[in-house]
C-alpha cells in the first residue's frame, strides 16, 4: 500500500488518547473518532470505513463486530486484559501491544516505590516540607529496611526479569513464581504463589491481568507473606483482593504495602487511602514523556507496518498467526 492509500485508511480512536500517537494517526491515515470504546457509538459510516484500533483498551467482542472490516487493532501499553483477544483471533483480526519499550522504566517505578514503602520516604519528605522538622525534631527511625530482605516476583516477564536485575544489586535474594519456569534463570522458582509468599518476606506483582490471576493476591498468599511481609503491586489491580489487603495491613497480617495500580482506577479504597502502612501512586509505571513517546510510536508503527507491508511488529501471542487481508 503507497503513503497516498494508507492516508485514506480510517483509524477509529475512542476517547482521548495520546497526543503524540494521534499526530502521527493524523499525518499517516485518517483518524475518526468516538467518545468511548461502545459499539452503540457506531455510525454506519463508521462501520464501512473503519480498519484499524488505535486505543489503551477497553475493546470488547461488541465493537469488534461492530466493525466489519475491522483489521486490527493497536493497543497502548504492555498489558491487552482488556482487549478480547480470543474473540479477535477468532475473527482474523490483529492485535498488537508496546512491549519492551516500557520496561526499564516500569521497573525503575518498582524499585522506587519499594523504597518508597520500606523506607517510609513520601512521609519523610512531609515531615521536612510542612515545618515538623524544625517543631518536632528528627523524623522517626523507619521500623522497616531492605537490609536482609528476600524478594518474591509474582510474574517473571520482561518487567520481571528488569526488576529482579535491579535486586540483584541491592544484594538481595530473589525467587519468583511463574505459570512455568524460566529456563536459564539463576532465581529459585516455585510452582505456587503460596509457595513463593511463604519463602520470602518481600513479593512483587507484575502479573498480568485476566481470569487466570483475579485477586490471586488473597487472604491466603498475604498471611503466608506473614508479618515482616511487604506487597509491592506494579502489575495489574485486577490481581489483588483489595478488601483482603486492607484487612491484612489493618491488623498486622503484613507490614506494608506499595501499590500503583488498582482494580478500579481511579477508584482507590478508602481503606487503603487511610492506612498508615501504605505508599500509593496514580498508576504511574511507565509514566515518563521519554517513554509515552516511545510507546506511541511503537503503537503507530505497528499501524504503519500493518497496513504497508501487512505484518505487525509486536503481535500478541494469541494473534501473531493472523494474516493480513490481501
Amino acid at each position: 500500500m503507497t503513503e497516498a492509500e494508507q492516508q485514506t485508511v480510517a483509524i477509529l480512536v475512542p476517547g482521548q488518547f495520546n497526543d503524540h500517537a494521534v499526530g502521527r494517526i493524523d499525518r499517516t491515515f485518517s483518524r475518526v473518532g468516538i467518545e468511548r470504546p461502545d459499539a452503540s457509538l457506531v455510525t454506519d459510516e463508521l462501520r464501512r470505513s473503519v480498519r484499524g484500533i488505535a486505543a489503551f483498551g477497553g475493546i470488547n467482542a461488541a465493537l469488534m463486530d461492530a466493525l466489519p472490516n475491522l483489521e486490527i487493532i493497536a493497543n497502548f501499553g504492555v498489558g491487552y486484559d482488556s482487549v478480547d483477544v480470543r474473540h479477535a483471533a477468532q475473527r482474523g483480526i490483529m492485535v498488537t501491544n508496546t512491549p519492551d519499550v516500557l520496561t526499564e522504566e516500569v521497573a525503575d517505578t518498582a524499585l522506587g516505590l519499594l523504597i518508597n514503602t520500606v523506607r517510609d520516604l513520601p512521609r519523610a519528605e512531609t515531615w521536612l516540607r510542612d515545618g515538623s522538622w524544625k517543631r518536632k525534631g528528627n523524623y522517626p527511625l523507619s521500623r522497616l529496611t531492605l537490609r536482609g530482605r528476600s524478594v518474591g516476583i509474582f510474574g517473571m516477564g520482561r518487567i520481571g526479569l528488569a526488576i529482579a536485575r535491579r535486586l540483584e544489586a541491592f544484594g538481595l535474594p530473589i525467587a519468583y513464581h511463574n505459570r512455568r519456569q524460566v529456563e536459564g534463570l539463576p532465581y529459585d522458582y516455585h510452582q505456587t504463589l503460596k509457595g513463593l509468599a511463604e519463602a520470602v518476606d518481600t513479593l512483587i506483582s507484575v502479573a498480568p491481568g485476566g481470569a487466570s490471576t483475579e485477586k490471586a493476591v488473597n487472604a491466603e498468599i498475604l498471611s503466608a507473606l506473614g508479618a515482616d511481609g511487604v506487597f509491592v503491586n506494579i502489575g495489574r489491580g485486577s490481581t489483588v483482593d483489595e478488601a483482603a489487603l486492607a484487612a491484612a495491613l489493618a491488623d498486622g497480617t503484613i507490614a506494608a504495602a506499595g501499590l500503583d495500580v488498582f482494580a478500579d482506577e481511579p477508584n482507590v479504597p478508602q481503606a487503603l487511602l487511610a492506612a498508615p502502612n501504605t505508599s500509593l501512586l496514580p498508576h504511574v509505571g511507565s509514566a515518563s514523556e521519554h517513554t509515552r513517546r516511545a510507546m506511541a510510536d511503537l503503537c503507530v508503527d505497528n499501524l504503519v507496518s500493518w497496513f504497508s507491508r501487512g505484518k505487525a511488529l509486536t503481535p500478541v501471542p494469541e494473534t501473531e498467526k493472523v494474516k493480513a487481508q490481501s
